[in-house]
């Protein structure tokens, strides 16, 4: 019989009058991958912060081994073999640190001469370090890092452990083709070790590759268990929605006029250059490996970079932002993917995450913001995009992480703009709140050019009229979304076909 490194019994977890988690029953055997699926919302987060320590449940049992486990914080269940790498990155690192001190913060933090020594911990660093393929200088601020050198920076600090129990919750959503598959030999090894894996995603091409077994829940329940070759995927979905969902039909509207035009649009020196035409009414994808560039040109489009060479004409008129707020006055808006690090302001209610870029429109003749205005539309906000909430003034780090991300995008669609850019609207939420947040997309697309900018293919088949392809920080690829050719598209994303495009007009 399969050991059971967590057994638990009857958890519930309760927020004031919200019940989060009620009466759940799920074992995790060691030396297999269970994956967890549930709509934002489902009380995933929760189970997790109680195994890790960061919340007490309110009743029912956990065992670790057989042996009763309530972990006081994160650092016990830390020194019980319960690693966890969070979705927010910055739970798993300290940006303020340089890498050899993030990789060897749980060791430091208990004391004892051996790290004191400055070339012991840099080679003890690159020791960890190398132990989930990540080649980085030690010495370089975490701050510095891309997003994706952070994530592999936290996954090392977790792997530095013997885990008997590793929780990864989306783990894959900043890493590249390459990068997630060292974590996929990584998760293999402890797999063969008998660690047990608990890993979260709604990704179907990292759970077809891991999962030894599926948990869907739903309403803070276990709503399906589903083991054994081969895992009915359809069924789990079914289990998580409470429905079945349904395919995505676009319906590709006549595009309207030139809306941006990118003429010879260069963004590195090592880069070819390409023209770019949006067009209003018009929903654009553009996907690509992480660094294919696809960040880059948004941020050149919003003002936070300028181009190498080129030129930009938006509505006609001849553009070239100086800053976000020159683009923000023109008309060019940018939800910023990675909500917790670029877009959410913790602080702050849902009201005042939502008007944020434009509270000048709710403000009066002496500048004091007219609340009655700034809370209609939140409220309109609320409404459009089926956030979950009680109210706008809730704070915004009570809502899930799929109603969080409605907020980010609600944000900058609540207001008249000539071109709307979306990087990874879609990132860290279950597939209901995707369609939901890409539907409300199409449906305010008529007045002004849509970018879209997503590593996954399946979500820009949901989203848009238009699929664009992005490689080396350039243009491959332009495909309008019809009978598209999976097959060259995907070479196009691997970068195994050089194609000189010529972007329709």
């Amino acid at each position: 019989m399969t050991r059971q490194a967590i057994t638990i019994r009857g958890l519930t977890k309760a927020f004031g009058r919200n019940a989060v988690l009620r009466g759940v029953d799920l074992d995790l055997p060691a030396g297999q991958v269970t994956v967890l699926m549930g709509a934002n919302g489902a009380g995933k987060s929760t189970l997790v912060k109680v195994l890790c320590g960061v919340h007490r449940a309110d009743a029912g049992q956990v065992l670790l081994d057989d042996k009763p486990f309530a972990p006081e914080g994160p650092a016990q269940a830390l020194r019980s073999g319960v690693v966890t790498v969070h979705q927010n990155i910055n739970d798993g690192v300290v940006p303020g640190l340089d890498v050899a001190s993030n990789l060897l913060l749980d060791s430091l933090a208990e004391g004892g001469s051996l790290f004191l020594n400055a070339r012991r911990m840099r080679e003890d660093a690159r020791r960890i370090a190398a132990a989930v393929g990540l080649t980085i200088d030690v010495t370089r601020p975490v701050a510095g890092l891309p997003l994706a050198d952070r994530q592999l920076v936290a996954i090392a600090r977790a792997m530095a452990h013997k885990p008997r129990l590793l929780i990864l919750d989306e783990p894959t959503s900043s890493l590249s083709i390459a990068e997630a598959q060292r974590l996929f030999t990584l998760i293999d090894r402890l797999r063969a070790d008998g660690v047990a894996i608990l890993y979260i995603s709604h990704r179907m091409s990292d759970i077809r590759r891991l999962a030894d077994r599926i948990i869907s829940m739903r309403d803070g329940q276990v709503s399906g268990l589903f083991e054994g070759a081969p895992l009915d995927y359809s069924a789990a979905v079914r289990a998580m929605l409470g429905h079945e969902i349904t395919e995505v039909d676009i319906t590709i509207p006549p595009p309207g006029p030139v809306m941006l035009q990118a003429t010879g649009l260069q963004l590195k020196p090592e880069a070819r250059p390409f023209d770019l035409a949006l067009r209003a009414n018009e929903v654009v994808a553009i996907t690509g490996l992480v660094g294919s560039g696809k960040s880059a040109l948004a941020s050149v489009l919003f003002g936070l970079e300028a181009p190498v060479a080129g030129s930009l004409t938006l509505n006609g008129t001849p553009y070239r932002p100086a800053n976000p707020a020159q683009a923000v006055a023109s008309g060019v808006f940018l939800a910023a993917k990675d909500r917790l690090i670029n877009a959410v302001i913790p602080a702050f209610d849902i009201q005042s995450n939502l008007s944020l870029p434009f509270t000048a429109n709710h403000s009066g003749p002496l500048g004091l913001i007219r609340r009655a205005a700034e809370r209609a539309a939140a409220q309109r906000s609320i409404q459009a995009m089926g956030v979950v909430c009680q109210g706008p003034r809730d704070g915004i780090l009570t809502l899930s992480g799929g109603n969080q991300q409605k907020v980010v995008v609600g944000r900058w669609m609540a207001e008249a703009s000539r071109l709307l850019i979306l990087d990874e609207p879609f990132q860290g939420v279950d597939i209901q709140a995707r369609r939901d947040i890409g539907r409300r997309i199409r449906d305010s697309a008529a007045t002004r050019a849509t970018l879209v900018l997503c590593a996954e293919i399946d979500e820009a088949l949901e989203v848009a009229d238009r699929i664009l392809v992005m490689s080396e920080h350039t243009l491959v690829g332009d495909h309008r979304n019809e009978a598209i050719d999976l097959g060259r598209l995907m070479a196009q994303v691997a970068g195994s076909l050089d194609d000189r495009m010529d972007v329709p007009a």
